[in-house]
């Protein structure tokens, strides 16, 4: 379900593909090839959420800009249930299943937020970081397995997406 609250309207990229199922309400931007999941929550009712271009919101996740814009950056995938209150994501991140991020928290390129970590508020999450925990907590720099992992999920559900637009999911 897609919504406007007042003035403010969703924009979504004729590629992009947005369940049925998913409720988009308020100031919300969707890139080229990007997919929003059944079940998936953007609350845009105060501030803006805007979704680079080949990003995944899995199942489940709600991402609310009730403090401040959250933006999101390109090829990111966001694992299913996880919560999103941060100011941004950067480029080429990949955030696990059931975490959550926090509210004035900033993730950075090339990272990956471990399946069911608890990023804190206001923590910032260096370039090519592997965070893990509860609360989250620098691990280690990313490997170039990993990186290619976060180019791959990106991919596939890019394809994913495609075949559900295409059969009309």
């Amino acid at each position: 379900m897609i919504r406007n609250l007042g003035r403010k309207k969703p924009k979504i990229d004729p590629s992009a593909f947005v369940s049925e199922f998913a409720y988009l309400v308020g100031d919300i931007e969707i890139g080229k090839n990007s997919s929003i999941w059944p079940g998936v929550v953007l609350r845009a009712d105060r501030f803006r959420i805007r979704i680079g271009s080949n990003c995944s919101v899995q199942e489940n996740c709600v991402i609310h800009a009730g403090i401040s814009d959250v933006i999101i950056g390109d090829q990111v995938t966001i694992g299913h249930g996880s919560i999103i209150h941060c100011n941004r994501i950067g480029n080429n991140v990949l955030v696990g299943m059931n975490s959550t991020l926090n509210i004035y928290s900033e993730i950075g390129d090339l990272s990956i937020v471990g399946a069911q970590s608890l990023v804190g508020e206001n923590f910032k999450v260096p370039p090519k970081s592997l965070v893990i925990g509860v609360p989250a907590r620098i691990k280690r720099k990313v490997n170039k397995k990993e990186i290619e992992r976060i180019t791959a999920a990106a991919h596939f559900y890019v394809g994913l997406s495609r075949d559900f637009k295409k059969h009309g999911l």
